[in-house]
């Protein structure tokens, strides 16, 4: 194997453990035939990370913001999220309906279609999400990546999407049946939301829009995501910009550690690589965790452990971080 096919190697094994859920974490191939599907997958994982690293891509947000638990409280929502009628709502078929007499035919139609939605119940009959990025991206690009994510992640199900382009950061919101054509139900887990946002990404950057699903953890970062409650009353100004409170625990800390690993062991990888660009990309990844709030954290307190337990070998973060001083002429 040679040296690029090292370097390749690396990449993948390293770069699926940080930019993709647990389950896609994959081996090394190291049958000759499989070469060229690993060359194609390491050019995918040198895209994130330069888009991580390099031009600071911005970020997607997916999340749940609730549901209904009974027919009342679906209305409702449907109710808000369209501004009681004056924003068009668009539904899994495509269709679409404005004013309070189209609203009230929609509710009919999810109250009767399949099976019967009571007023109210003891179980959760929808899920409500929210797709969104930063200032300053189209809104039409948001909600066509949106349209697109919708028909691949919630397939089978009746859902509705609203367009919000007149607060600061244009966003989607999905209200999806929680009970399938098939009679599956909907149960959002820790992992399906991280699926959701790679989702989202992956059809905005279709669309040339640069972005970006990275997890805290790979990003480095140490504060808690402030609850969508917080977000709109910092909109309306109704709340101050209060920072939120750092995360701690074991879990963070060896989350925050693993991505270090990883990162180090990119990082050596690309410095010992025979490609100028690679090596130029090493120097960026050490100012990146430079820069990171773990990384910070660490170097106030240079005693704690941040070796995960189940790894043997210490974490070769600090010695790459030195070494790439001498390596930034490199990119010049």
């Amino acid at each position: 194997m040679n040296g690029a096919q090292t370097v390749d190697g690396v990449l993948v094994q390293w770069g699926e453990r940080l930019f993709y859920p647990s389950n896609r974490i994959i081996k090394t191939p190291s049958t000759p035939r499989l070469e060229t599907l690993t060359r194609r997958k390491a050019a995918v994982i040198r895209g994130r990370i330069v888009a991580t690293v390099v031009r600071r891509a911005p970020q997607v947000m997916v999340k749940v913001t609730g549901g209904g638990r009974g027919m009342n409280a679906i209305a409702a929502h449907f109710r808000y999220i369209s501004k009681n009628g004056r924003l068009q709502i668009e539904d899994d078929r495509e269709l679409t309906y404005r004013g309070k007499e189209s609203m009230h035919d929609l509710v009919e139609q999810w109250r009767l279609g399949g099976a019967r939605i009571p007023e109210e119940g003891p179980r959760r009959e929808a899920f409500n999400i929210m797709l969104s990025m930063p200032h300053g991206t189209s809104p039409m690009a948001v909600q066509q990546a949106a349209r697109a994510f919708a028909k691949i992640e919630l397939a089978g199900h009746r859902y509705v999407m609203v367009l919000h382009d007149h607060q600061a950061n244009p966003h989607v919101h999905l209200s999806v049946r929680a009970t399938g054509m098939d009679g599956k139900r909907l149960n959002p887990r820790k992992t399906d939301l991280h699926r959701w946002r790679e989702t989202f990404a992956e059809r905005l950057r279709e669309l040339g829009i640069e972005a970006e699903a990275s997890r805290q953890a790979t990003r480095g970062e140490g504060r808690r995501s402030q609850e969508l409650w917080r977000l709109k009353a910092k909109e309306d100004g109704r709340l101050s910009n209060q920072v939120p409170a750092p995360k701690g625990g074991d879990a963070y800390a060896k989350s925050r550690s693993n991505a270090l690993v990883a990162w180090a062991n990119i990082f050596d990888a690309l410095r010992k690589s025979d490609r100028q660009e690679d090596r130029a990309l090493a120097s960026g990844i050490a100012r990146f965790l430079q820069d990171l709030t773990y990384a910070r954290q660490l170097a106030r307190n240079p005693q704690r452990d941040v070796v995960p337990r189940d790894r043997n070998r210490p974490m070769p973060q600090p010695e790459p971080m030195q070494r790439a001083q001498s390596d930034r002429g490199m990119e010049r």
